[in-house]
């Protein structure tokens, strides 16, 4: 069942609040995307082995979904506003530390420093949104909103920062969050209230280091198997998590104030929201890693084309996120997240049409619609989770299903993008090379293409027919995950709580 506001009509100053709200969506956002198009750059300066390349994009995915559940509660506590505030002022100083970075261990610990602060963000704006939007309809609108802004900050990203790239080094990617920090946190005390639980609770500090406990070891682990393939150290890694998860489930269940109210999993539109958000992320993510590479070193577009090649499928997840609230209206929550969930599938499947010697519509087409599904799934799905509990739990609620996004782009991008690189290192042709340069070259594609200014040509045509099939075997696996999650979308979630 849904929990249902009493009928209270948002004010002007409340839409004001949304913008001011969006805008910390836009941070985090364009700071995802942005890297994506700096990754070849970023390489030939700090020359990243490809586990660290790895943990550049993924720490901070990692620490944000072992943070969240944390913050989200702590933002019920101390106010959600405040922890906002907190928040994006140390972003804009943790990318100040990334963009100053002058060695691949710098740069993951400041990406790691995002993370944390980081996870005081999205529960913080989607719990503002509960709050301050109590009409259902106009909530549905409101969080469009939200999720147009995180698709516009998405396309954003890799077209400022094609820019930067073709005029300023590639710290200059990480700058751009400042002037947004700086205009939130000026007008954020104006035209957002503050909101928290009049009743929190006590806050349970053992819940909260048991969460993390749980969440990071699991992630290392599925990460490191998929990378390196599976050992007993590995295997030891997750099983501390699965049982400190199984200590923090067990202890929610006890408290009378929990950290997480685990009951929310019995309502079937919260939990399927969750598991779409998880598995929908995990294809996107794995989809953006690859395709900014593709479009880069195999196809050998410049950073700012690269950009406005990849606005399209941005482009398709803003007006899809602005087309929600009518689409439900009409047909309802089941048929729009099945629907949107097979188109998503539809465009991953076109990706296996992608070659090594152009492909580029096939790209278009399958990055459209895999933007088009995927942005009215998730924006869809945010709607259902805070609309499944009182605004009292807003923060703790939108934190579980954020820490599903944010460990779905975590896992996406160490399952896919280990797939993509174990596929490249097969099928790369390393004959006549030097056990050096062969180790260079299996490393990463830029590597590879760095060995091939030395080598020929013929290193490089090797290199991009085997990273391509890479991502073939990869495309095809998402779009089976993201068919299966549309099936079980259509099946989990009852009519009655469509609407």
């Amino acid at each position: 069942m849904l929990y249902q506001d009493p009928p209270v009509r948002a004010t002007v100053r409340d839409w004001a609040g949304l913008a001011v709200l969006s805008l910390a969506v836009l941070l985090v956002a364009v700071d995802g995307t942005v890297l994506d198009v700096a990754i070849p750059f970023m390489s030939e300066d700090l020359a990243p082995t490809s586990t660290q390349l790895l943990w550049v994009i993924d720490i901070y995915s990692f620490v944000l979904a072992a943070l969240l559940v944390t913050m989200g509660t702590l933002g019920d506590r101390i106010g959600r506003r405040r922890l906002l505030m907190i928040g994006s002022t140390g972003f804009g100083l943790a990318s100040v530390l990334a963009a100053s970075a002058t060695d691949p261990t710098m740069l993951i610990a400041a990406r790691a420093l995002q993370g944390v602060a980081g996870a005081t963000l999205m529960p913080s704006t989607l719990g503002l949104i509960r709050s301050m939007f109590r009409d259902r309809h106009q909530r549905t609108m409101a969080i469009g909103v939200w999720g147009a802004m995180w698709g516009g900050g998405a396309a954003a990203g890799p077209l400022v920062g094609g820019w930067l790239l073709e005029h300023f080094w590639w710290g200059s990617v990480f700058l751009i969050n400042l002037p947004v920090m700086v205009v939130l946190v000026t007008l954020a005390p104006w035209v957002i209230p503050e909101s928290r639980d009049p009743n929190p609770g006590r806050f349970d500090l053992i819940s909260a280091g048991l969460s993390m406990v749980a969440m990071v070891p699991i992630v290392y682990a599925i990460k490191e198997i998929a990378m390196h393939g599976f050992s007993w150290g590995r295997a030891a890694f997750a099983l501390v998590g699965l049982v400190a998860g199984w200590a923090f489930v067990r202890r929610q269940r006890r408290l009378a104030a929990p950290l997480l109210d685990v009951t929310l999993f019995r309502r079937p539109a919260f939990s399927t929201a969750v598991l779409t958000n998880l598995l929908s992320v995990f294809a996107l993510a794995g989809v953006m890693f690859f395709g900014s590479q593709y479009l880069q070193l195999v196809l050998g577009y410049r950073p700012l084309e690269a950009g406005l090649l990849m606005l399209p499928e941005m482009l398709a997840s803003v007006v899809s996120a602005l087309l929600v609230a009518p689409l439900v209206g009409r047909w309802g929550a089941r048929v729009v997240l099945s629907v949107s969930l097979g188109v998503a599938a539809a465009g991953a499947l076109v990706l296996v049409g992608l070659r090594a010697d152009g492909g580029l519509s096939w790209f278009l087409v399958g990055s459209l619609l895999i933007g088009l599904g995927v942005g009215l799934a998730l924006t869809l799905t945010s709607d259902l989770v805070v609309s499944a509990v009182e605004p009292e739990r807003a923060g703790a609620a939108s934190a579980v299903s954020e820490t599903a996004s944010e460990l779905g782009i975590a896992l996406g991008v160490a399952v896919l993008g280990s797939i993509v690189m174990a596929m490249f290192r097969g099928g790369l042709d390393v004959a006549g090379l030097t056990a050096g340069q062969a180790d260079a070259a299996r490393d990463t594609l830029g590597g590879a293409m760095m060995v091939a200014e030395q080598t020929g040509d013929a290193l490089v045509a090797s290199a991009n027919h085997a990273f391509v099939g890479g991502m073939h075997v990869a495309a095809l696996l998402t779009g089976v995950i993201l068919a299966a999650v549309a099936v079980l979308s259509a099946i989990m979630l009852r009519p009655r709580e469509e609407r």
